[in-house]
């Protein structure tokens, strides 16, 4: 998307992705492939700090795991991959922001279910990042095919 600054040439605004995953490796990983990609990444280790990046930031797109180990002896609420879709589909702002889910669980007992709960695709860990960038291509609608 072009955006246009008084009395200058339109730029580019960076497409920012909120990366959710319990594992730090694979946090730090994706991010540093989605920069190098020309994206703005933001991470969440879990539900609750989801809701918060969300809000701040606005993801244009956020990859998100299923499985969250639970929130421990606070008391918090109990958040996996489902719980934070039907939260951002129900947020009347957020609910069209699509979301693609990377999870190393059965993908023949996930897939369609997460597909049905309103996410965009579905990629398997571990990763492969060529894939996960051309499905990130694709669900933000980009045209990545060379100029002729």
């Amino acid at each position: 998307m072009k955006v246009a600054m008084s009395n200058e040439q339109p730029i580019d605004r960076q497409k920012k992705i909120l990366v959710v995953d319990d594992n730090e490796v694979i946090r730090k990983a994706v991010s540093l492939k989605l920069e190098a990609s020309g994206y703005k990444a933001f991470t969440a280790a879990d539900g609750s700090a989801v809701v918060g990046v969300v809000s701040k930031e606005k993801p244009d797109l956020i990859l998100l795991d299923i499985l969250f180990p639970p929130d421990g002896a606070m008391g918090g609420m109990s958040w996996d991959g489902f719980a934070i879709l039907r939260w951002l589909r129900n947020m009347s702002e957020d609910k069209s922001v699509p979301v693609v889910i990377i999870s190393g669980t059965d993908p023949e007992k996930y897939k369609e279910r997460c597909l049905q709960a309103g996410a965009s695709a579905f990629l398997h860990k571990p990763l492969n990042m060529d894939e996960l960038i051309a499905t990130v291509h694709a669900t933000l609608g980009e045209n990545t095919a060379a100029p002729t």
